[in-house]
């Protein structure tokens, strides 16, 4: 076995490695708001969010040829392999530490991050225009959009059901959390997976296994579906707690409106402009958007602050990370 085929497979496996913390690191994202208000079990749930990861990874690949080709120019051989390789490591790291902390910080910017600050350690091309355009601008505009929308959903419950019992609301709400939460899901993995589906098809192309005109090769899809999926089923606890009851108390109805908001952004991204925008940035601003029509003071905008902060450390924090593996994995490898 030649170097750079070693380089592949270590990649590949490094990359599955990645969505499966992604997978638990952002189950929370797609069932925290139904598990709080009762409306699944935490096991049905996770069941539920892994099934449907799976079956949103197939609906498409344009995220995936986003990262895959639009944010970076990797040289071809070992030295590509190298920064991929780097760039995954500095997402992986990220993505343990906010897991380990219980906060909700992005594992799609992590990786970004990690892309960036590889190939900035390497003096290798950024496409910044393509990191301005589908990532800046979209990690900006969709957390507005998740907490207007989410905003503009609840008030619309409340002046529907404005007259109605609030028992009978509630069940009727958890019923329908199931389905929002499915589709929230389905969003999660629509987005995601195709992330780890691009890292992947950014090394068969480096390594000379593939052209970047190619289509996203079918295994690269089952394997990068698959490992979120179980990722997604061994649950994310600690950020589960953050998401459901740190920020504020939610209720079905309000679940409902954050999921089903959230969930119309990821569609929107994925499938309108190809972008990788967060899941955990969205659903977080759409809790503080049903939150905020209560009234202000229901959400914990302490809470929210450390989350936000986390979102602002993600790009630089992975970049560094994965600079410093890059020279470490650069000093091993090619010297």
């Amino acid at each position: 076995m030649n170097l750079t085929l070693a380089l592949v497979i270590g990649v590949v496996v490094i990359a599955l490695a990645f969505d499966y913390t992604n997978g638990f690191h952002d189950a929370a994202n797609a069932i925290a708001t139904s598990v709080s208000t009762r409306a699944l079990t935490p096991r049905a749930a996770l069941f539920m969010a892994a099934a449907m990861n799976f079956i949103g990874a197939h609906l498409g690949t344009q995220v995936a040829q986003t990262v895959g080709v639009g944010i970076i120019d990797a040289p071809d051989g070992s030295h590509g392999l190298v920064i991929v390789a780097s760039a995954l490591i500095g997402a992986i790291c990220w993505n343990l530490i906010t897991w380990y902390f219980g906060l909700p910080s992005s594992s799609s910017h992590a990786l970004i991050g990690g892309l960036v600050g590889a190939a900035l350690a390497s003096a290798s091309l950024v496409h910044w225009d393509g990191v301005v355009e589908k990532v800046v601008i979209p990690m900006v505009l969709s957390p507005l959009i998740g907490f207007s929308l989410a905003a503009a959903i609840m008030i619309a419950i409340y002046w529907i059901f404005r007259n109605s019992q609030p028992g009978k609301t509630n069940r009727g709400f958890r019923y329908a959390q199931t389905v929002s939460a499915a589709a929230m899901a389905l969003g999660h993995g629509l987005q995601d997976a195709q992330k780890t589906m691009g890292v992947i098809f950014l090394a068969l192309t480096v390594g000379g296994f593939a052209e970047p005109t190619d289509p996203i090769p079918q295994w690269v899809i089952l394997a990068a579906a698959g490992a979120i999926s179980l990722g997604t089923y061994a649950g994310g606890w600690r950020i589960m707690r953050t998401l459901g009851r740190r920020i504020i108390a939610l209720n079905p109805p309000q679940g409902f409106a954050a999921e089903a908001a959230a969930a119309t952004v990821l569609y929107a991204a994925a499938i309108g402009f190809g972008a990788p925008v967060s899941t955990t940035h969205t659903i977080t601003t759409a809790i503080m958007g049903v939150g905020a029509t209560k009234r202000i003071s229901a959400v914990r905008w302490g809470v929210a602050g450390n989350i936000v902060t986390a979102w602002v450390l993600t790009i630089p924090a992975a970049a560094v990370v994965a600079a410093v593996s890059y020279f470490i994995l650069h000093a091993i490898v090619e010297s």
